[in-house]
């Protein structure tokens, strides 16, 4: 029996930040969670500054079902600022420990979204080199996506159809939680869609690989610059205009 004290969620358990509710429990408490269904979403801080100029990703963050801290530079500037603490979770440490659940691995019906099908090849050999069991329909290429509303009626299509258990999205950051959303409003029942991006693309070895040290000391974006430093180094720098952004919704927040 799962304990009480664990899994008995209530209000106390989020912490408001931009205007988000972000989890403030353990991994176990939010993987618990989305065995009941629902939108987890996992920001980033580039994502996190560009809220205000991107309405549809603030409202997706905003509708989500459970939103962790993945950001070590937020986790950062708001535990300075305050004296209720924000617990980190990153995207990679919860997707290692979903998967390594084992009541999670005992689901075969699960649907992977991935953005390119040497992609989708890689993810699911991992996944079924370490306790899973998928078919090759278990992964969905999805298309270029827009930039605004994120629309996918084939995928909608395919999910009620196929009717997973968990929907595990693998797109970029800031088109991943508009897909989520649009699948967690539109379908009619209630899978867990789980949008932690590029985490897996960590385990499979197509992006850097971030030992856990590294992440426990919100070095991941360290990680990512080394190996691409031209891609990463600005996406990072433009992050730190998160700073003033907490700081404005503090004295808005204050007024």
């Amino acid at each position: 029996m799962p304990s009480t004290k664990l899994h008995n969620m209530n209000a106390q358990d989020t912490i408001k930040i931009l205007g988000i509710h972000f989890h403030n429990g353990s991994v176990e408490d939010v993987i618990f969670k989305i065995k009941t269904g629902g939108l987890l979403t996992v920001p980033a801080a580039p994502g996190l500054v560009n809220i205000k100029k991107d309405p549809i990703y603030y409202k997706a963050l905003q509708s989500s079902s459970y939103v962790i801290a993945d950001s070590g530079y937020m986790a950062l500037i708001w535990n300075l600022m305050y004296k209720k603490k924000v617990n980190r979770i990153s995207g990679l440490k919860f997707l290692i420990a979903f998967l390594n659940d084992l009541e999670v691995q005992q689901h075969e019906n699960i649907l992977l979204v991935d953005p390119r099908p040497a992609e989708a090849v890689a993810n699911l050999n991992y996944l079924n080199n370490n306790g899973f069991k998928l078919d090759s329909g278990s992964s969905y290429v999805a298309p270029l996506y827009s930039k605004g509303h994120v629309e996918d009626e084939e995928l909608l299509r395919l999910i009620e159809e196929r009717k997973p258990r968990f929907v595990i999205i693998n797109l970029a950051g800031g088109v991943q939680e508009k897909l989520g959303a649009y699948l967690n409003s539109n379908l009619s029942y209630k899978p867990g869609i789980i949008c932690t991006g590029a985490a897996i693309a960590f385990l499979t070895g197509y992006q850097a690989d971030i030992p856990n040290w590294a992440d426990r000391l919100y070095l991941g974006w360290l990680c990512r610059c080394i190996e691409k430093p031209d891609l990463y180094i600005p996406r990072y720098l433009s992050s730190f205009s998160l700073l003033g952004l907490m700081l404005r919704h503090r004295a808005n927040a204050a007024a």
